[in-house]
């Protein structure tokens, strides 16, 4: 086969020899067969299996190839038209340079340079410029890099792979032989559209330019190397995705395996979709449009009802279905009064149909797109899709009346529809697409079907791409903003309802990532989707589950399971948000108001709040009504009742009436809240339990509870709060004895000692009448006792799955009361405590925390954590949010140490 390629290239004249073209055809066969399917670990085939043969199957690198024909020998060269699949008016190499591993800021080694073009079959068309690239060591193996946008723009080859993994060399500089184009039209903008009103450029765009380039590229391997590529692979994102998908539909033998990333399959459907939403952002005067700041408001709005439902705080939505749920209550939240526009705090009635526009699918009833689709899936922006903000470079544009053509100026979205709608489907230049309806395009329905059955790449059935061994990996960021996900999830249905479920799972790969935009977005995946996809079709290790690192700067490194669709990562509770072991992929959707935590029927919690008053929260779950209670207070009447109604927000936490205290019900029966403060206005934090140790024998018996103690708290006057920290014992008998190593000092943690100076001692005794315990100081000094002394305050001991969370309610006099909180003096290791939590604050505020591992963040301020730090038991958090928490049965308490933040916060774990 050598000497025949020598011989041809001998014959080199203005045209390849007849030898060489024999050669070609053959070469035009495609890649070799496809590995075969099973099950394996994510992702990459090692390079030397084990001895004992038990590893997966032996797939050795196939050796390399130099060249037989000399790079510069292909300059000048053609194939004519008849090599060519379809019709062209033949190929020519316009430039074969040799590009050697030293030039000057080449990263790609030694390899051939080929740049040429394929001319038209109509003269008015614009020809195809392809790019070529052929390494002097080729390792038998080929990519076809699709493109993006309108195209336009040459693909040369020489990029990395799309979502990579940091620092993987491209594909050229490991040996593969790769090869684009511009899909026959020449433009500076991918957003150009102006091409698309000549057949034939419409036609290459929509898929012909790849067949063309696919064949000319194959031809010159085989010159070049004197032998077809073992494998040949398709890799393309967003148009390029769609390149790859629209490829293997209608030539399904050429390729061995293929990657999709964000495709834009369902082409046809997306440009409706933008022109519909151009129409709600601009028709009726620009009523509809909203500028940056109501859109961030959305966005935000989403965020802060969504973002928790994962059970990770993380600035990403991944629990996007059971986000979905809650659309009416987020939209409701965001209604200015009455409707109008009042200005950037809220959205008007008409801003709030753009909204419902941008997330609702299309639904077509009076005509099907190519083969057969009737929907084009709508865009996540109330599940965690950005568009607009630091996360991506795109939004709604800077005014409410667009200009004809529509301009960067104008929103991202409707700019390319306005461009479908002038060249691909009216071919009028100056046509207002405000004017074209995407459901109802009257006279244009037909041409709308007969370019989405160009430009589309719709059809379910890879049954005879899957029979020739292809695979195929598809992703799909969950919040893109410019092509929508849905979209990809609809075809993957249809795909299983097509070919069936098993031979979807035998040769397809579906991964679905919450937070990924187009490109954009607060996470981008980097992982190896190549050597995932060669272990699988040259090992047969089809992939699993793979860990993505984040390439978002602010949150570079982090990582997340790869989850194939339709499962998503749902963090597990414990250990390092940003670590991917510590998430599982799971598929469960379920009402992201429920809470599992109310409980049944109506139900009193017992409990108290940061003024020492004692309270009683009564809980109503049918009405979500509540009524809370004062049984003992040195500011208010006892008796005072506070009342109103919880309206749910998600992950169990509901708004009150209380001055913006938001009430959380946690695991065990424990109750977080809030009641307006006697004084100084705003709320103040209470925590109640449902289930609390009682005493009613005689001799009082304490042993259940009785323990030493770390404690956290606030005294709280009536001008100000300071944060409390010590140790104390409860004993057997009822007595206690508080000691503080500092006293008046947040830093007054010690190791409990019968024999400290700085001592409060006293006992308690238990009111049946209030269902608390009486608190009585006695003198600091001598022995324990169990008589006399002065009525202080009293004690709610809260039972949490059977453990006791001490609760003392301080009330020395009205100028001085506060609230304290037990947790065993005993070490905490890191990851016990880890979660997501509720906050509230004495400063009035509530706020979420999350502790994971060494890392904590509260209120958006991030910290890390010593554990066992002053004292066992106690967690001592650094300079990012000075302090410290002791931790008991899910209730966090969290004392500041400087005066800046709040004294005191009391948390439940979610």
């Amino acid at each position: 086969m050598i000497d025949a390629a020598r011989r041809a290239r001998r014959s080199f004249g203005p045209a390849i020899g007849i030898s060489l073209v024999s050669l070609v055809l053959v070469a035009c066969g495609g890649g070799g067969g496809g590995g075969g399917g099973g099950s394996g670990f994510f992702p990459i085939v090692p390079n030397n299996p084990p001895a004992d043969g038990s590893g997966p199957p032996d797939n050795p690198a196939p050796p390399t190839v130099v060249p037989v024909v000399a790079c510069a020998d292909l300059a000048g060269k053609s194939l004519p038209a008849s090599l060519i699949s379809l019709p062209t008016g033949g190929a020519t190499v316009v430039s074969a340079t040799a590009v050697a591993a030293g030039d000057a800021g080449n990263q790609l080694g030694d390899y051939c340079r080929v740049r040429g073009t394929i001319q038209p079959v109509d003269p008015a068309s614009q020809l195809i410029n392809f790019a070529v690239n052929l390494p002097e060591k080729w390792n038998q193996k080929t990519i076809h890099f699709g493109g993006g946008g309108f195209d336009g723009v040459l693909i040369d080859g020489t990029e990395v792979i799309r979502f990579g993994p940091a620092g993987k060399p491209a594909p050229l500089a490991l040996g593969y032989a790769t090869y684009g184009d511009d899909s026959g039209h020449q433009s500076s903008s991918i957003t150009d559209g102006r091409f698309a009103a000549n057949d034939e450029q419409l036609a290459n765009y929509g898929g012909q330019s790849l067949k063309k380039t696919r064949d000319v590229a194959q031809a010159l391997v085989f010159a070049r190397y004197a032998m077809k590529p073992k494998h040949a692979y398709f890799l393309g994102t967003s148009t390029g995705g769609r390149d790859a998908l629209s490829y293997i539909q209608r030539w399904p033998l050429d390729y061995d395996g293929v990657i999709a990333n964000e495709p834009a399959l369902n082409y046809t459907g997306t440009r409706l979709s933008n022109v519909a939403v151009g129409r709600a952002l601009y028709n009726n005067g620009g009523a509809g449009w909203m500028n940056v700041a109501k859109t961030l408001l959305v966005q935000k709005a989403a965020m802060q009802d969504c973002d928790k439902l994962d059970g990770a705080a993380d600035n990403i939505v991944s629990n996007v279905e059971s986000c979905r749920l809650l659309n009416a209550q987020i939209l409701a939240s965001l209604r200015c009064s009455g409707g109008a526009d009042t200005g950037n705090t809220c959205l008007s009635d008409a801003q709030l149909a753009t909204v419902r526009t941008i997330e609702s699918p299309l639904d077509f009833t009076t005509y099907a797109l190519a083969n057969g689709v009737k929907r084009a899936g709508g865009y996540n922006i109330l599940e965690g899709a950005l568009v607009a903000g630091p996360y991506t470079t795109r939004d709604l544009g800077t005014r409410p009346v667009p200009a004809n053509p529509a301009t960067s100026a104008d929103a991202n979205m409707y700019v390319t529809g306005d461009q479908w709608v002038k060249y691909f489907v009216t071919r009028i230049a100056g046509f207002d697409s405000l004017t074209f309806d995407p459901l109802d395009p009257g006279s244009y329905a037909a041409r709308v079907t007969e370019v989405s059955n160009l430009t589309d790449a719709t059809n379910p059935n890879l049954a005879p791409f899957f029979a020739n061994g292809g695979r195929l990996i598809m992703l799909h960021g969950l919040a893109d903003e410019v092509i929508s996900p849905n979209s990809t999830i609809d075809y993957y249905k249809q795909l299983i309802a097509t070919v069936g479920q098993a031979a979807v799972d035998q040769s397809v790969r579906f991964y679905t990532v919450p937070g990924m935009g187009h490109g954009t977005g607060s996470f981008i995946p980097n992982w190896d989707s190549l050597a995932a996809l060669e272990g699988w079709v040259e090992g047969g290790l089809a992939p699993a589950t793979g860990v993505a690192v984040d390439a978002v700067a602010g949150t570079y490194g982090r990582t997340r399971p790869l989850c194939q669709f339709p499962s998503w990562p749902k963090y597990r509770g414990a250990g390092s948000l940003d670590a991917a072991v510590n998430y599982s992929c799971v598929t469960e959707v379920g009402d992201p108001l429920a809470c599992p935590n109310l409980p049944a029927s109506v139900t009193t919690y017992k409990g108290g709040d940061s003024f020492g008053e004692e309270l009683r929260v009564q809980i109503d779950p049918a009405t979500m009504a509540y009524t809370v209670t004062v049984d003992a207070s040195l500011q208010r009447a006892v008796g005072t009742v506070r009342n109103g109604s919880l309206v749910a927000q998600g992950s169990c936490s509901y708004t009150s009436g209380e001055s913006g205290a938001v009430f959380s019900f946690a695991p065990g029966g424990v109750l977080l809240g809030g009641v307006n403060a006697p004084s100084g206005g705003g709320f103040a934090p209470l925590v109640a339990f449902r289930n609390t140790f009682e005493n009613t024998a005689s001799p009082a018996v304490f042993n259940p509870v009785a323990n030493i103690f770390n404690t956290v708290g606030v005294q709280q006057g009536t001008a100000s709060a300071e944060a409390y920290a010590g140790a104390v014992r409860l004993r057997n008998a009822g007595t206690f004895q508080y000691c503080r190593s500092a006293a008046g000092s947040a830093g007054s943690f010690m190791v409990y000692d019968a024999n400290c100076t700085e001592t409060e001692k006293g006992y308690i005794t238990y009111n049946t009448t209030r269902g608390a315990f009486d608190l009585r100081t006695t003198a600091p000094t001598g022995g324990a006792a169990t008589t006399g002394g002065t009525l202080t305050g009293s004690m709610v001991i809260g039972l949490v799955n059977g453990a006791a969370v001490p609760l003392h309610l301080v009330r020395d006099s009205a100028a001085t009361a506060g609230l304290r909180i037990f947790s065993l003096q005993q070490s905490l290791a890191a990851g016990a405590a880890d979660g997501s939590y509720a906050m509230n604050s004495v400063k009035g505020e509530s706020r979420e925390a999350t502790v994971a591992g060494s890392d904590f963040n509260l209120g958006g301020a991030a910290a890390s954590l010593s554990y066992d730090t002053p004292v066992p038991g106690v967690v001592q958090s650094d300079a990012g949010r000075p302090g410290n928490f002791i931790f008991n049965s899910g209730v966090l308490g969290f004392v500041s140490t400087t005066g800046t933040n709040a004294a005191l916060e009391l948390g439940v774990r979610h």
